[in-house]
């Protein structure tokens, strides 16, 4: 098993393709559209990158696998169906849970909230078949009610998106409506904590912080004793307190308010309205 990682620096985010070197068989995980919000055009340069690769390297891919419905970036899955129209995009069968919420909060009225946009609602320690390799839904829930870790292979390898970072970072947010701390520390601590400490694990964004070059894998063993948030001396106050002190003194991501309306479909846009133009929902808050 091999895998390519992809920096997208706007959003600081990793995509991967994950494939067989014999065979030539994949799965993508956490594909990034750029987005520029200021003019509301999006672009494919992210998405053109990864097809690139998996073109020169003639590789099958089977899924798009995302670890959750996004709030800092656009899904470019649908975007990779123009190019791999036989690619299905699957995320953890609790999207319906991530809808329902998000439905109100943007009074989305036509919204399904059964999770029908997408193409796999994957079930939650099942395994999934990929050509000869196969992946495992790890139920990692605490930044959203419906993230997953994607455990690879024979479990070598662990893809973590906003659960865990670089041990120099920490853990991803958790106040996002229906997120909560004290998940994401069962999360950690019972689900990926438990893996071989030489698993690999490969994280979904990466900050740089203190101005340190791009990292994004390393090991649960590494996270274990050196974590600066959440290793296996913190106790569940310590990252509860810390998490939600932390959290109430963070802004918004850049990309929320589209990110999440259109990967909660999927990554698939509003239909056109009646003079051809698509349309996103901003909410006002006063005061």
């Amino acid at each position: 098993m091999k895998v390519k990682a992809f920096f997208e620096k706007e959003t600081f985010t990793l995509t991967y393709v994950v494939y067989d070197d014999v065979n030539r068989q994949a799965v993508i995980i956490d594909p990034v559209l750029d987005y520029d919000p200021k003019s509301s055009k999006v672009k494919t340069d992210a998405i053109r990158e990864v097809v690139s690769f998996i073109t020169s390297s003639n590789l099958k891919p089977f899924y798009v696998l995302e670890t959750h419905a996004h709030a800092d970036h656009l899904s470019g899955s649908q975007a990779l169906k123009e190019f791999f129209p036989d690619i299905l995009v699957g995320i953890n069968e609790n999207i319906v849970k991530v809808q329902k919420v998000f439905k109100d909060v943007f009074n989305l009225k036509n919204l399904p909230t059964d999770g029908s946009q997408f193409d796999r609602l994957l079930k939650i320690n099942e395994t999934y078949q990929f050509g000869t390799l196969n992946f495992k839904v790890l139920p990692t829930p605490g930044h959203t009610p419906a993230c997953s870790s994607f455990l690879v292979g024979e479990g070598e390898s662990v893809f973590t998106g906003d659960a865990l970072f670089m041990p120099d970072y920490g853990t991803g947010r958790c106040d996002f409506p229906a997120g909560s701390a004290e998940e994401m520390f069962h999360s950690v601590t019972e689900v990926l904590y438990k893996l071989p400490d030489q698993t690999r694990v490969f994280v979904g964004h990466d900050y740089l912080p203190n101005g340190r070059a791009l990292k994004y894998e390393t090991t649960i063993g590494v996270e274990k004793t050196e974590n600066l948030r959440l290793n296996q001396k913190t106790t569940r106050e310590e990252f509860v307190k810390f998490r939600e002190d932390r959290d109430r003194q963070l802004e918004a991501p850049r990309l929320l308010l589209p990110s999440i309306q259109v990967n909660i479909r999927a990554a698939k846009f509003p239909d056109p309205e009646d003079n051809g133009t698509r349309y996103l929902k901003i909410p006002i808050r006063m005061g």
